[in-house]
C-alpha cells in the first residue's frame, strides 16, 4: 500500500493503452484541458468518455491501492472532520480511518502530488491513499459536514449574551448594520444546513426549558434540541425584519416571505409565525428557485400514463384536477404542466395562495382575503382578461368550484387542486361542495391523484420477509403463489441516510379519465354508479397498487405502502393480474 509518496502516472496514455478511451477522444480532452485548465479526468468524465466509477477503479488498479465504495463504508465523523471542509471539498479528499501507520484518505485523484503534500501538511501524519468515486464523495460531504455543531456553538454564544428580557439587545438587533451579530450567523448556518440536507421546512419552536429546531427532510422531521431557549425571541425578531413583518406584534399570527442566497442557490423563504405557550414559533418553507421547474417526464410517471395525462391537459377546454393531501407534490405537478403549456400563443393566468414559483410570461395573482381578493373574486376578474389557461390554486368552496367549472365549459382549460384521498372521490367531493352534476359532467376531463413515497436507502437496505399480519393484508390484493414468492426490502438506517433507512422521494400516481358512462352517472348525481364505472375503466390502477408494485421492485418498503393504504381504501375489485403490472407496463 502506498504510504508516503503519491505516484505520478500519465492518465491519458494509460487509458488509451488499456483501450478505455480512443486516441481521438484523448486528443479532444487534452485540447479542452489546455483551454479550460480543468483536470484531464474531469474533462473525460464531462465528455462522457468514461464514467466516475470506471475511472476510479482504473486508478486503483494502476496505482495498486484500494478502491473504497463510500456507500458501503462506515466512518467516524470526528475523524472525517480532522480535514476541514474547505480543504476536503477543494482537494476532493476524505479522511476515513486513523490507523497506527497513518490516516487512510479517500481521494478522487491520488496522482495529484500537490494535493497529497497538502494533506500530509494539514494532517501532520503519514497518508495511505485510496480511490473514491467523486459523486459519492460529494454526497458524503453533505452528510458528514453538517452545520449542527456550528449551530450549537453559535446558540451558546448568543445565549450567553442574552437575558430573559433582552430589551437592549433586541433593539440593537433591529438595526440593519449589525451584520456580524451571532443571531445572523446562526440563521445563516441554519439555512446552509437545511439546503445541504435538502430540507423543505425549518421549524423554530420554543419550549418551556429548551429550543427545538426541526427540519423536514423527505417528509419527516429531524430534531435538534438546544438548551439556549432564550435565543428564540432574537431569532424570530430577525426573521420578522427580513420578512418586513410587524416586530411589535407578538399576539397574532403573521405571514411573510423573503429571499436568500445559500451556496449559489436562490432560496425563496415563506415565513409563518404563531404565538404559542412559551413565545412565538416560526415555520419556514424553503423553495429553491435555482433548481428550476421539474419537467413532467422527470416526475416519475410511467410513459403510458404520462401520455394520457398530456392529452388531457392539452385539450382546448375542460377541467383537470390534481388531488392529494398537503405535501403530496400537487403544486410541483401543476407547475410542471404550466411549464409545458407556457408558449407565446397561450395566455395563462394563475390564482394562487401563495405564489410559490415565479414564471415568465404567466400572469400570477396572489390571493389576499384581507382586501377582498378571494379565489372566487379573482377568478371572475380573470375571465375578463381573455385567458386560454387558468390555474386555480385550490377549489376551496362552492363558489370557486362553480366559477371554475363554468369557465371550463365555456372554452377555457382550467387546472386546479383538491384535497381528496383518491381520484374517484374527487368528483363526489365536487358534488358534495354543491356543484351541479351537469356542470361537473360537462367540464371535468380527468383527475390525477398522487402521493410521495420515500425511496429506500441503497446502502443499508436488507431483504425482508412479510409477517403474518402483512401477508393477511397482501392477501386482499395478491394470490397465494404471489405472496409466497414475494421479495421485499426493509429500511435499516445508516450514516448515509441519517439513520432513517430512506433517501429521497418519488411520486406514485392514479389517473382517472372521465368517459361517457361516468358522465351519465355524474349528470344523475349517482356517485355509486360513478365509482363502479371508474373502477371498471381499462387501465385504471389505484394508488395502493401502484405503490405496492414499487415495493415489489425494491424501490420502497411495505411500511410506505401501508402509509398510503391508511389514506386510501384498498380496491379489491381490480383484476389481480393488473395489480402486479409494473409501472413501466401500465
Amino acid at each position: 500500500m502506498l504510504k508516503v509518496k503519491a505516484k505520478k502516472i500519465r492518465l491519458g496514455e494509460l487509458l488509451v493503452q488499456h483501450k478505455k478511451i480512443s486516441t481521438d477522444q484523448l486528443n479532444q480532452a487534452l485540447d479542452e484541458q489546455h483551454s479550460s485548465g480543468r483536470k484531464l479526468g474531469r474533462v473525460l468524465k464531462d465528455f462522457g468518455y468514461i464514467s466516475d466509477t470506471e475511472l476510479a477503479h482504473f486508478l486503483a488498479d494502476q496505482l495498486s491501492i484500494p478502491y473504497i465504495d463510500l456507500k458501503k463504508t462506515s466512518y467516524d465523523p470526528k475523524i472525517v472532520r480532522r480535514l476541514p471542509e474547505t480543504h476536503a471539498r477543494r482537494i476532493r479528499a476524505i479522511v476515513l480511518e486513523d490507523t497506527p501507520t497513518g490516516f487512510i484518505v479517500g481521494m478522487v485523484d491520488p496522482t495529484d502530488i500537490m494535493a497529497f503534500d497538502e494533506l500530509t501538511r494539514i494532517l501532520q501524519s503519514t497518508i495511505q491513499p485510496a480511490v473514491v468515486n467523486e459523486p459519492e464523495l460529494l454526497q458524503t460531504f453533505d452528510i458528514v459536514y453538517r452545520r449542527t455543531d456550528e449551530i450549537s456553538n453559535l446558540a451558546v454564544e448568543l445565549g450567553a449574551s442574552l437575558t430573559e428580557d433582552a430589551i437592549d439587545l433586541m433593539q440593537l438587533m433591529a438595526q440593519a448594520e449589525v451584520i456580524d451579530a451571532p443571531v445572523v450567523k446562526l440563521l445563516q448556518k441554519l439555512f446552509e444546513d437545511a439546503v445541504q440536507v435538502g430540507a423543505s421546512d425549518i421549524h423554530i419552536e420554543p419550549d418551556e426549558t429548551v429550543l427545538r429546531i426541526r427540519q423536514r427532510v423527505d417528509g419527516v422531521l429531524q430534531e435538534h434540541v438546544m438548551n439556549e431557549k432564550n435565543i428564540a425571541a432574537a431569532l424570530i425578531l430577525r426573521l420578522k425584519l427580513m420578512s418586513n413583518l410587524n416586530i411589535s406584534e407578538k399576539r397574532r399570527p403573521q405571514d411573510g416571505r423573503f429571499q436568500i442566497r445559500v451556496k449559489q442557490c436562490k432560496i425563496d423563504v415563506r415565513l409563518s409565525t404563531m404565538p404559542i405557550q412559551y413565545g412565538e414559533s416560526a415555520v419556514m418553507r424553503l423553495l429553491n428557485q435555482s433548481a428550476g421547474m421539474l419537467k413532467l417526464d422527470h416526475l416519475g410517471m410511467d410513459p403510458m400514463m404520462l401520455a394520457r395525462f398530456q392529452r388531457m391537459f392539452h385539450h382546448p377546454h375542460g377541467m383537470v384536477l390534481v388531488t392529494g393531501p398537503t405535501g403530496s407534490g400537487k403544486t410541483s405537478t401543476l407547475y410542471s404542466v404550466l411549464n409545458e403549456l407556457n408558449q407565446p400563443d397561450k395566455k395563462i393566468i394563475t390564482v394562487e395562495d401563495p405564489v410559490e414559483y415565479r414564471m415568465p410570461r404567466i400572469n400570477q395573482v396572489q390571493v389576499n382575503t384581507a382586501i377582498g381578493l378571494s379565489f372566487a373574486s379573482v377568478l371572475r376578474s380573470t375571465l375578463r382578461q381573455d385567458p386560454d389557461i387558468i390555474l386555480v390554486g385550490e377549489m376551496r368552496d362552492q363558489e370557486t368550484a362553480e366559477i371554475g367549472l363554468r369557465a371550463a365549459m365555456t372554452g377555457h382549460m382550467v387546472l386546479s387542486t383538491l384535497h381528496t384521498n383518491d381520484a374517484i372521490t374527487t368528483a363526489n367531493r365536487l358534488l358534495d361542495m354543491g356543484a351541479e352534476g351537469f356542470l361537473v359532467a360537462a367540464s371535468l376531463l380527468g383527475v390525477l391523484a398522487q402521493r410521495l413515497l420515500r425511496r429506500v436507502c441503497a446502502t443499508c437496505t436488507e431483504p425482508y420477509q412479510a409477517n403474518a399480519h402483512e401477508k393477511a393484508w397482501l392477501a386482499t390484493i395478491l394470490n397465494k403463489d404471489e405472496i409466497k414468492n414475494i421479495q421485499l426490502k426493509k429500511a435499516v438506517g445508516c450514516q448515509h441516510c441519517h439513520n432513517t433507512g430512506y433517501q429521497g422521494r418519488f411520486g406514485v400516481f392514479e389517473l382517472l379519465e372521465i368517459d361517457s358512462t361516468m358522465v351519465d352517472a355524474l349528470r344523475k348525481n349517482d356517485t355509486a354508479l360513478f365509482s363502479e364505472m371508474a373502477l371498471a375503466q381499462p387501465g385504471f390502477k389505484p394508488l395502493v397498487h401502484s405503490a405496492l408494485s414499487y415495493a415489489l421492485k425494491g424501490d420502497t418498503t411495505l411500511d410506505e405502502v401501508f402509509r398510503i393504504a391508511g389514506e386510501v381504501d384498498v380496491l379489491k375489485s381490480v383484476d389481480e393480474q393488473q395489480l402486479l403490472t409494473t409501472p413501466e407496463q401500465v
